[in-house]
């Protein structure tokens, strides 16, 4: 059974909260003629203006454009309009006059916002394009020299096989499981310079992972996260290398939990099943799989940790976002 629950919550909170503000303080202008009030707090004033425009700042810097339309709409309105709370009834020209001179700090914190969101897209645009040169370096280096040297044995295996006529059992035997293992090692290194090659999965990818895994395990996952497609391939490499280890290491479990969420700036990627406690693949002690990814955490400044827990083993990644 698989449990997904995806949810995008890329900047929604901050829209929220921007358009939230924004209604609030319309409604207050609004009413304020309204309810007879005379007078207003000129601190007080200035703070919630001041509160308003961060929020509007940090909306259009954080959210999906359409959110951050809205919700800057309603936050940059209520900041116009708020001086009438202090004009109003009066001349026209003065309430015009003073909304159009608070509309400039709007359009100036739009200004900033729309500025920091380029930036932040320009640097997610070098980081993903310096991942994929590595990327398509390592595709090479794995192509021209590890397949070349590994096509080199293959075919020596088969001449010897061939040249040497009638061999002894034993090493007609050996020769064989040489030239199979070096076409499962050819197709493997084939695989992975394609996939080298295009961009890995993300966690869209771990409902099919999932459904895919061993029969009679029940695995329950929950997606709760939207993160960049760096982020989304490392947690879904966490989470296979961790399935993995679960069905060499953990033959009695019948159950596994998958979790990856976003908490803060943070992407928590847990997994744990229910195998006993004995998954000595799972431990982190040297070499590649979670050592490795461990290695590759930490240098980005996450951590991931593995080890029992109350039924059985888990491993947890924090990946930063």
């Amino acid at each position: 059974m698989v449990r997904l629950a995806i949810v995008k919550r890329d900047g929604r909170t901050a829209a929220l909260v921007a358009g939230g503000a924004g209604a609030v303080s319309l409604a207050v202008t609004l009413a304020h003629p309204l309810a007879g009030l005379a007078g207003v707090n000129i601190v007080a004033l200035v703070a919630e203006v001041a509160v308003l425009l961060l929020l509007t700042v940090r909306t259009i810097r954080r959210s999906p454009a359409r959110r951050a339309a809205v919700s800057a709409t309603l936050s940059c309105a209520a900041v116009a309009l708020i001086l009438l709370r202090a004009v109003w009834p009066g001349p026209p020209q003065l309430a015009l006059g003073a909304c159009s001179a608070w509309s400039l700090g709007a359009v100036a914190a739009t200004g900033i916002g729309l500025y920091l969101r380029r930036l932040d897209d320009n640097r997610r645009r070098a980081v993903e394009e310096a991942t994929r040169t590595q990327r398509l370096g390592l595709a090479r280096d794995l192509h021209d020299f590890v397949a070349h040297d590994v096509n080199g044995m293959l075919v020596q295996a088969q001449a010897a096989q061939v040249v040497a006529g009638a061999l002894p059992e034993p090493v007609a035997d050996a020769l064989r499981r040489i030239e199979d293992a070096g076409q499962r090692a050819l197709a493997s290194l084939d695989h992975t310079v394609h996939a080298l090659g295009e961009r890995g999965p993300g966690i869209e990818g771990l409902a099919r992972l999932a459904d895919a895994f061993s029969p009679g395990v029940r695995v329950e996952l929950t997606v709760e996260a939207a993160p960049r497609q760096e982020v989304s391939s490392l947690a879904y490499r966490v989470v296979t290398e961790a399935l993995t280890n679960v069905r060499r290491h953990a033959p009695r479990a019948t159950a596994v939990v998958v979790e990856v969420r976003e908490e803060g700036r943070v992407v928590r990627v847990r997994v744990a099943d229910d195998g006993g406690g004995s998954s000595p693949g799972t431990r982190i002690g040297g070499g590649f799989g979670l050592a490795g990814l461990r290695d590759l955490l930490e240098a980005r400044g996450g951590r991931l940790v593995a080890g029992p827990h109350d039924r059985g083993w888990q491993v947890v990644a924090e990946i930063p976002a």
